[in-house]
């Protein structure tokens, strides 16, 4: 019962706050708790096709990341994989939920720790300089338009994954996103599937 009514409350989160961001003082703190309760459990979750349609988007992407952010991290999985496929970049990984970290650091790879580490930070108010990354990963995360498209560099992609695609508690629609990014200025959008997930990918465009 708990878990349904969780599933609910990030269904209804998302759409309130992807339509209306302002919002999103209404729900952090409530979400802050909600991560932080489920992060010991959080990846019995994980299925191994979790993260198929991410990296089916990531297959696509023609550059390889120098500097890459993932937002929403979790206990950092996607990170990881994103550190494994790319050797030479470096990759924060920045979540909402501190237990969520916790766990994250703990399962840090040794042979990643140099080059992956996590930041408790509000995805809304970044701390990063403008275009400080090359590639912007958001597995089953709430996007903040304005924040993502400030920290992606200019010819940096954006990658959005939901692991069991429409189903998924916290899923954004890939006409909403196509039509909020690309007012950002970025575009190449691609659409991916595989296992049961979809992702969405797009290129934010080079500085005039």
């Amino acid at each position: 019962m708990l878990e349904q009514l969780g599933r609910k409350f990030a269904r209804f989160t998302t759409n309130q706050v992807v339509r209306w961001p302002r919002a999103w003082p209404l729900f952090r703190w409530l979400t802050r708790v909600q991560f932080n309760r489920i992060a010991p459990a959080w990846d019995e979750r994980r299925t191994p096709e979790s993260f198929a349609s991410l990296e089916a988007a990531l297959d696509a992407l023609e550059a390889s990341p120098s500097r890459v952010l993932d937002l929403g991290t979790g206990t950092g999985r996607a990170a990881f994989l994103i550190a494994h496929r790319y050797p030479e970049a470096e990759v924060v990984g920045v979540d909402l939920a501190e237990d969520m970290l916790a766990e994250a650091r703990r399962l840090t790879p040794p042979e990643l720790a140099g080059r992956v580490r996590f930041e408790q930070a509000d995805a809304e108010r970044l701390s990063f300089p403008d275009g400080s990354f090359d590639l912007v990963s958001l597995a089953n995360m709430i996007p903040f338009f304005e924040e993502l498209g400030r920290v992606t560099a200019p010819g940096g992609s954006v990658v959005f994954s939901f692991s069991a695609g429409p189903e998924t508690p916290i899923y954004v629609p890939p006409e909403v996103l196509r039509a909020r990014l690309g007012e950002l200025g970025f575009t190449e959008f691609a659409d991916f599937g595989a296992g049961n997930g979809t992702a969405l990918s797009a290129r934010k465009g080079q500085a005039a």
